[in-house]
């Protein structure tokens, strides 16, 4: 059962959380989320917290410096012989060098999942999310998009080319993607 370190990225509601919950049911590696972290931060009466939570509610991405903190610190958490799925993580360059460099230095295998989802798709499930979960990030569904061209995109390009990137169809049933997932990670 290799690699013990998976990472989900794609678009602003392509099943990220969804999917990193299937994987976890399915292995019973814990899900560490960047969205979850980011959004207990916004909680905090502080000044950090009011300053993350102005920034999640205009859709725009958290300082890549807070976003590498909470990776690595959830990194050296993880015992050596335990799996463990990140989800959310790795939305800029930097943090995907990083997250490389780490993994390499740590000798984590590792892979990253791409849920490829068009943005017709985006903006439909983010508009049915927000109505169910009420969640401000989704209101800004265009800012969402824009910053997933402008600083993921590259990210992805990044783990294409190290070799490290599965790219999965996000478009059936969320189980058929969670089967997908499974058969190209031989889980």
């Amino acid at each position: 059962m290799e690699p013990r370190m998976v990472f989900f990225i794609g678009k602003p509601g392509c099943g990220k959380d969804t999917q990193a919950e299937f994987l976890s049911k399915a292995t019973g590696w814990p899900v560490i989320s960047a969205g979850d972290q980011f959004r207990a931060l916004s909680q905090e009466d502080s000044m950090l917290g009011r300053k993350v939570k102005k920034e999640i509610d205009s859709g725009a991405l958290a300082p890549d410096w807070i976003a590498l903190h909470l990776y690595l610190k959830s990194l050296f958490a993880v015992p050596e012989e335990q799996g463990v799925i990140f989800d959310g993580f790795s939305r800029e360059l930097s943090q995907a060098e990083l997250i490389l460099k780490s993994l390499k230095w740590l000798e984590r295998p590792f892979r990253v999942i791409n849920i490829e989802v068009s943005d017709e798709s985006v903006r439909q499930r983010l508009v049915l999310r927000s109505q169910k979960a009420g969640r401000a990030d989704d209101g800004v569904v265009d800012e969402r998009l824009r910053k997933y061209y402008a600083h993921t995109e590259p990210v992805i390009a990044f783990f294409k080319k190290v070799g490290a990137l599965i790219e999965i169809d996000g478009e059936p049933s969320p189980e058929k993607i969670a089967e997908n997932i499974r058969a190209v990670l031989k889980i």
